[in-house]
């Protein structure tokens, strides 16, 4: 019996790197707790209406975008990994306590490393397929994460400078 060959995971990913002028504390808080996940999640006009998390490894990751016509578009998942100030793996292959999702989509790769001048900020988005990868750049993957990650070092600053 042969198997198809697995595509390369790099031809599955679309990856966000970027230094960032905040500690990795701040920038890993902005990714952990609600109140602030809620304030840079979702590209304007875009909003986030509801967040639920249990970081922990198996924990849920529920974040609930509301479009500008006030439809809510839920994003459910669980933490695969959490190393703190560091590192999040994060899937949408299951849902909570290990149900697998109707759909799985990708995997988010966060890493978090010092860098001169603030944090090395990296997103790697591992995709299930190469069709949900470009379909992923397509909705403005670079675009839309890029926004949001202005939104996340605004948030950290206040906090960096709090």
């Amino acid at each position: 019996m042969t198997q198809d060959p697995v595509p390369s995971a790099g031809a599955r990913e679309l990856v966000l790197s970027r230094v960032i002028p905040v500690t990795r504390r701040s920038a890993y808080r902005c990714w952990t707790e609600p109140e602030l996940m809620k304030r840079w999640f979702a590209p304007r006009p875009w909003s986030v209406s509801d967040v639920e998390v249990d970081v922990r490894p198996g924990g849920i990751n529920r974040i609930v975008m509301r479009s500008p016509e006030g439809e809510d578009h839920p994003n459910e998942g669980v933490y695969l990994e959490v190393v703190p100030d560091r590192r999040l793996v994060v899937t949408d292959a299951y849902v909570r306590a290990w149900q697998p999702s109707q759909k799985p989509f990708m995997t988010l790769i966060l890493e978090l490393e010092d860098a001169d001048g603030g944090t090395r900020y990296t997103a790697t988005v591992r995709h299930w397929s190469e069709e949900d990868r470009a379909a992923h750049e397509a909705m403005g993957f670079h675009e839309g994460w890029g926004q949001c990650l202005d939104q996340l070092v605004a948030v950290a600053r206040e906090l960096d400078e709090g």
